[in-house]
Formats: structure tokens, sequence, C-alpha cells
């Protein structure tokens, strides 16, 4: 058995008192001290001495900037200040989350499918907003997700992180097994936005089942074997009856075995999320992504004005079902028609009553503008508008298709047949559909057990007949009916 290091002592910092440890890690601790003003508390960060070498202090200093451009997200771990201690050792201080992280409740308690659907769609706009910035997280997992004092989560320790939209190859130092995808483990395979993707599916998975996605209660679970099965196997149902089917197939999908077969983005992993929740009844949990729409208008004369009187919301709600990674440009809004000519100077004589009216006319002008302003911009920036709170019915956007639009056709010529010695070869074609497909599969008649599938070609290693059903997945995760084949 290892023994576990002693944390080293916590550094003194000027008008900071230490409280307490609150962990250790393989190349840090992480201490509360009580700030003198203003008074609050903070967690700090501080690398150990003997892991403070050149490299290891330039990705702290990294970890700390990454963390600083995100940490304005209402689900980021807010960065207060970093440094270097008079003994020598760097620190990072953040925001305290008292309450327990992700990894301490799914081991001590039952999560809710609402609660877990929730926490899935406000990390999915954490990550995308990363994203968007050319920020891989690489180390998403429950012991990373700590929750404020107001209930919401926070993603924390980019220590890891790159800032790349993909890197080939290298090293997944310190990548969590359990939860990372199975690109990691090849030693030439492009890790990007898709490896984030399947660790955020993989940690709202293991919320719902209290367990990770490929730890066999029953078996061994030493790293070979989890690597093993994260590689080759189908994801295990969570076997909770109050989870919907179509939550398995949005996990499933998110962690499709290729990064192709996942979803595109984080966000849109949140929408399908979002599109759960509205199945299901409950309450809409907002998407939080940045507004960029007020760095378009940097160059018009009403900047400041159109900023005042229309700032967009930074939050996308259920309905809100475009895939883009960033958010549509706002313009200046086209002139309206000419007002009435300004009548010419009256002689002294004119009556008092129409000279008290031409400036009450300009007023109702001014307002009709301010309002016509704001609409136009309104209808530009649509995709990224919230509905209420409340509503379960979307925003009616040009980008949200109709049922007959958003329902994909079942795959074509469904047909199976085993070479000699050998497993059973399903194959098919891809129906008409002007966007991206994939497939899911599952075994007919198993329900909850869909996995995915890249390509149009399905090998079953069984001995017996075998019938399968696959159905076509569009890029905003609506499912087709199934199409059905046996073979044997």
């Amino acid at each position: 058995m290892v023994k576990k290091r002693p944390p080293a002592p916590p550094p003194e910092i000027p008008g900071f008192e230490f409280i307490r440890l609150l962990g250790s890690g393989g190349f840090s601790d992480v201490f509360l001290y009580e700030q003198e003003l203003p008074r609050r508390r903070v967690a700090v960060k501080v690398l150990l001495a003997q892991a403070s070498g050149e490299t290891a202090r330039q990705q702290f200093v990294a970890e700390a900037n990454l963390m600083a451009q995100l940490s304005t997200h209402p689900s980021i771990v807010t960065i207060y200040h970093a440094d270097t201690a008079a003994d020598g050792r760097p620190y990072l201080m953040m925001e305290y989350c008292p309450r327990p992280n992700m990894s301490v409740r799914y081991r001590s308690e039952r999560i809710a499918v609402a609660e877990a659907i929730r926490i899935g769609i406000r990390l999915a706009g954490a990550v995308e907003t990363a994203h968007r910035i050319g920020i891989l997280h690489r180390d998403i997992k429950p012991a990373n997700v700590l929750t404020t004092d107001y209930g919401w989560p926070a993603l924390t320790d980019f220590g890891i992180s790159v800032v790349s939209t993909a890197t080939p190859g290298g090293e997944a130092v310190g990548m969590s097994i359990p939860w990372a995808a199975p690109e990691f483990f090849a030693d030439d395979a492009v890790r990007g936005v898709g490896g984030d993707i399947y660790s955020l599916g993989a940690t709202v998975y293991t919320l719902l089942k209290g367990a990770s996605p490929f730890e066999d209660p029953d078996g061994p679970n030493s790293a070979l074997d989890l690597i093993t099965r994260i590689e080759r196997s189908a994801v295990p149902p969570i076997g909770r009856p109050d989870a919907p089917a179509s939550l398995e197939s949005v996990l499933v999908r998110a962690m499709a075995k290729r990064p192709e077969g996942r979803y595109p983005s984080a966000a849109s992993f949140g929408r399908a999320l979002q599109r759960v929740e509205q199945e299901m009844q409950l309450s809409q949990t907002s998407l939080d992504l940045p507004d960029t729409s007020w760095a378009q208008t940097e160059g018009s004369e009403d900047t400041d004005d159109l900023r005042t009187r229309a700032r967009m919301v930074t939050t996308v709600q259920q309905g809100m079902v475009s895939d883009s990674s960033v958010p549509p440009p706002i313009s200046a809004p086209p002139p309206g028609p000419a007002g009435p000519a300004a009548p010419p100077p009256q002689p002294n004589g004119e009556e008092p009553e129409k000279r008290r009216r031409w400036p009450a006319l300009l007023a109702s002008l001014a307002v009709v503008a301010v309002i016509v302003v704001v609409v136009i911009i309104g209808a530009l920036n649509s995709p990224d508008v919230p509905i209420n709170e409340t509503s379960t019915t979307p925003a009616p956007t040009e980008e949200i298709p109709t049922d007959t639009l958003e329902i994909p056709p079942p795959p074509v010529g469904l047909e199976g047949e085993r070479s000699p010695g050998g497993p059973i070869r399903f194959t098919w074609a891809a129906p008409e559909w002007e966007g991206e497909l994939t497939y899911i599969w599952r075994i007919q008649g198993e329900q909850n057990t869909e996995r995915t599938v890249g390509g149009t070609t399905l090998d079953v290693d069984d001995p017996g007949t075998v019938c399968v059903e696959v159905a076509s997945v569009t890029d905003r995760g609506s499912l087709s009916e199934y199409a059905s084949a046996c073979a044997g």
C-alpha cells in the first residue's frame, strides 16, 4: 500500500490567516485562509517545494492565466490572485466552495435525475465558454466539479489544460482514466474538443449511476481493465427507472468511441440535455454562454447608446438548438423611414398650442425609434435570446426546424450477413438528409441499451441469430424511427 504523503506546511501570506487544510494532490496542497480585508474565506492552492521546478512553475502560471480568463463564468471557479510566497512556493488564490465536490456527493448520496441534468447543462456552458477562446480542460471529472454557496456547480483545476483546439499525440499528463475519452490512450490520436465532451458526458453519467461508466462492481477495475473497457465496450445502461431513454441516448452519444460520433460542441450537448428537461416537463436551466455581440459594434457611432438600450442577455434557454460555436454578429439596424420634415420657423405670432405640439411630436418619434432599434437588434440576436425561465415552449426562431425537418429518416436497406467463422456484419445506407447523421443501435427488444456506431457498418460477435435495431441521429440529437434486421 502506498503511504499517503503528509501535507506541506501552509505558507505565510500577509493579510491572510491560515485556518485549515482542505485537501492534497500529487503536486499541491489546498488550504483555507481568512482574508482580513475584505473579510472573506479563500481557498489557496500551493505548489509543493519539490515540484517547483521551472516546468512546474510555468504550468502553474498557465493555470492561473487560463482560469483568470474564464472565472467570470458562473460555473467556473473564480480566481482572485496568484503570487509566490516568501518561501518560494507559487500559490493560486481562488473562490472557496464549502460544499462537497461531486465526487464526494455521488459516492455518498443518490443524485436526482433533474439535478444531474441541470448540472450537466451548466457545466456544458462552462466548457463551451473555454472552447470558444481555444482552451481545452482535458480533466473533467466529478472531483473537479465543486459546489458554490448558492448550489451552482463550479468547474476547477485547469492544471493540464492546453490553449489549442486539438493536439495530436503528446502526453495525457494527470488525466483521470475512468472519465478519459478512448483516444487519450492512443499515441497518435488527435485530442481536441471531443475529448472534453466525452468527459463531460461521463461525468453526468457518473452522477446518475453512482459509479464511473466502465467501473465493474463485480470485477477487477485496474487501470488496464478500465482502459480496455473504455476502448472496446459499449456504454453500460445507467440502470435507473427514473432516467428516461432519451437521457441515456444523449449520454451514449456524448461518449461515442470516435470523436466524430459525439456532439460537435459542448453547447450542442447542453441543448440536448435541455430537450430532455423539456420532455420531462422540468423547469428550464439556462445554458450560460458569453455575449460577444457588443464587440461587433465598436466602429459604430451609436455603440454606447446600443449597449445601454439593447444589451443582450448571455444565456441560452431550452429550445435554442443552433450548434454554432460563436454567437451571430450584431450589426447596426437599418435606418427607419424618414420622419416628417421639420416645419419652418414660425413667426412670433404663432399660436402657443402649435409650439407646444412640436416637442411632443419629437418625443413620440424618439420613443418609437428606440422601440424599433431594440426590436431589430433583438431579432438579429434571436439565437441567443432566452425564453422565460419557467416556459416550456421554445422561442420561435428561424433556426428551430419544424417537426417534419427535425426527425430524420431511418437508415435505408438495413441487412445482416454472417462471415464464415466471423461476426455478423450489418450494413445500411444513409437516408437523404441535408445535415450530418450518426447512428445508434441496440439488440432488438432491449430497451435503454443504445450504443453509437461509426459509419454505416456494424459487426456483432454472437454465435446465434441476432436481430438489431438501428436509428439515425441528427447533429441536434433527434432520433429517427428504428430500422430492424436479423441475421444468423
